[in-house]
């Protein structure tokens, strides 16, 4: 059974920072890219930001420079550290594996302006 759960998701007013962490079970992640999603209402959802196995990271051009997306290997664990957050920064996160093969239930991310 793969699961991938998310947390660290909440409320937060702009300016501020939260870190995501999806956990992996049933399934190493060693060998596989990783990334963040977000879905905002009125919406599709959009990539934020990925890496792959061997540590290469891409972002969206609208969080580039405030997100940062790490893997601890050892702990089976994708991060998503997002500072100088903003109102439009607001949505559910979700992580996913292999470009969409696994995806966990999200965390919603709320930013008060």
């Amino acid at each position: 059974q793969v699961q991938l759960v998310e947390s660290g998701g909440g409320l937060v007013q702009a300016g501020g920072s939260l870190r995501l962490s999806c956990a992996a079970s049933g399934i190493a992640i060693r060998f596989s890219a990783m990334g963040w999603y977000r879905q905002t209402p009125g919406k599709r959802r959009e990539s934020v930001a990925t890496i792959t196995s061997d540590g290469r990271t891409n972002y969206s051009d609208s969080v580039k420079g405030r997100f940062t997306i790490s893997r601890d290997d050892a702990k089976n664990t994708v991060y998503l550290q997002m500072n100088d957050l903003k109102f439009e920064d607001t949505g559910v996160y979700s992580c996913t594996m292999r470009s969409g093969a696994y995806w966990g239930q999200g965390t919603q991310v709320t930013v008060s302006s």
